[in-house]
């Protein structure tokens, strides 16, 4: 049994030759109980210290999810549970999956939050060359992953869109020999884009993701573009539009084929968070990704406007999850990124891989990075923390760095093990270390360690709390109407290989 720090109780005895192996804390009023499976179980303080003292017995409604949940030692299956444990982290040795190619230094909008290192649009010094774009896909596809996802960042990447289209066309090529599954996006701000390279992206199933923050008092606030005597939101919004119509055209599921959109929160995000998810509504996204600011680039520099405490967004959080799960409530999809990932880790027997919450976490594991200049990175925050005159994070260049030396490099192996939470104080004995993930590089910026000092981390204190909200809106969910809305939102449908060319 491993014991959690953070309940403080004294049971009369424990049976623990009746006991499996758990980690176990205080939920409110209620005991949460964990296992390296995925499994858990909510008990009372006093059904837990029955549970202990081997005297919960099988008239008790609990008493068959604990036993086939792998808490008692009675009908203890190790090798089922062995099978969940392996299936949970299957990504382990995949190789990285997410490759991250920076086209361009160059944008056309100054956000107040930006950390992507940009240069204004007359810098074409910084963008990638096509020698260097075919040293990346050659280098990502040394990757022993199956599937492969080419995502296109900048600064603005649709600013070198030929770079973006030799990428597509010579990795499709290429992997004409290495039949892996390959996916291509590109993360754009729309205020660049041409109806010639929109498209071309729509014919060549190039999936597309954009920013919006929001109404345009939030999204103009937070995204400053100076082009032409148009607003940021309506060129983002009018693009939004012109793609998801052509998806329509093409034939393809609107439900699968469509605009992605993320928000970024700002302080003044926070007063208007209700609108930002009607927006959201309005517009049929049925993902808004409620994401807290990351303490890179400029945010590091205006972050007294528009910053806050990690306790202020997880009220902020908190608040906007309840307003979306009372309008699922009232029929509207929609759901909360961050809250589905967690949900899957909670109830499929799957975890999604998601690269920045996982054991150990993605970077130059699950994901790996290439400038623009052909520098290789453990991941685009790695890059950041470089174009901010740190080169700590940087694995090599793609001239004389192996794909072999890059994701074995020395840096590689502390980021795994700096965020291994079976290996770390505090972690292996939490109960949230099933579901949870540690950013090693968020750690560095914020104390210049890789290790943090847990619980004081800000993620820690996010993803602790974010799951307790899950939950506790479970166990108080006395209808299931909660848990049928949860559930729904972890289920994925899988595009058609066919569309992406």
């Amino acid at each position: 049994m491993i014991q959690s720090r953070s309940l403080q109780l004294r049971p009369h005895r424990v049976a623990a030759d009746q006991l499996g192996v758990f980690r176990w804390g205080r939920l409110g009023d209620r005991v949460v109980l964990t296992n390296d499976a995925g499994e858990w179980q909510l008990l009372s303080a006093a059904d837990f210290a029955t549970f202990l003292a081997g005297e919960l017995g099988p008239e008790h409604p609990a008493f068959e999810a604990l036993r086939s949940r792998g808490f008692l030692r009675q009908d203890l299956d190790a090798e089922d549970l062995a099978r969940k444990l392996r299936r949970k982290r299957r990504y382990l040795g995949a190789g990285p999956h997410l490759i991250v190619l920076i086209t361009t230094l160059r944008c056309n909008q100054s956000c107040a939050y930006c950390h992507a290192s940009r240069t204004d649009m007359h810098r074409t010094d910084t963008d990638m060359s096509l020698e260097t774009a075919k040293l990346a896909v050659d280098h990502a596809m040394r990757s022993p992953s199956p599937y492969l996802c080419f995502e296109y960042q900048g600064g603005e990447p649709t600013v070198n869109m030929e770079v973006i289209k030799f990428c597509v066309e010579y990795s499709r090529e290429k992997n004409r020999h290495e039949k892996k599954t390959l996916d291509h996006s590109v993360v754009t701000n729309m205020t660049y884009m041409t109806e010639e390279n929109a498209r071309w992206l729509v014919d060549n199933g190039v999936l597309v993701c954009t920013s919006l923050d929001g109404p345009p008092e939030v999204h103009d606030h937070n995204r400053a573009w100076s082009g032409k005597g148009a607003a940021a939101f309506e060129t983002v919004t009018r693009w939004m539009d012109w793609f998801n119509q052509a998806y329509i055209d093409k034939g393809l599921d609107p439900a699968l084929w469509h605009v992605d959109a993320l928000m970024t929160t700002t302080r003044r995000s926070m007063e208007n968070g209700k609108a930002i998810v009607d927006l959201y509504v309005q517009r049929g996204i049925r993902n808004v990704h409620l994401r807290p600011l990351n303490p890179f680039g400029f945010a590091t520099k205006t972050w007294r406007a528009i910053g806050y405490s990690m306790e202020e967004w997880l009220a902020f959080y908190e608040e906007m999850l309840d307003y979306i799960i009372e309008l699922n409530l009232q029929g509207v999809q929609i759901m909360e990124g961050t809250a589905a990932t967690f949900l899957k880790k909670l109830l499929t027997p799957d975890d999604p891989n998601f690269v920045d919450i996982r054991s150990p976490v993605g970077s130059g594991t699950g994901q790996i990075c290439y400038g623009f200049d052909g520098s290789i990175f453990p991941s685009d925050e790695g890059r950041m923390v470089h174009g901010m005159g740190d080169p700590i994070f940087r694995l090599g260049h793609l001239r004389d760095t192996s794909f072999e030396e890059a994701t074995r490099h020395p840096t590689v192996r502390a980021i795994a093990t700096a965020s291994l939470l079976d290996a770390l104080p505090q972690c292996e004995s939490c109960w949230n270390a099933p579901f949870c993930g540690v950013r090693p590089l968020h750690n560095y910026m914020m104390s210049g360690d890789l290790f943090g000092q847990r619980p004081l981390t800000p993620k820690c204190k996010q993803h602790m709390s974010m799951v307790s909200m899950l939950l506790e809106r479970l166990a108080n969910d006395t209808d299931g109407r909660v848990e049928a809305i949860f559930r729904r939102w972890t289920m994925d449908r899988p595009r058609s290989p066919d569309a992406n060319a």
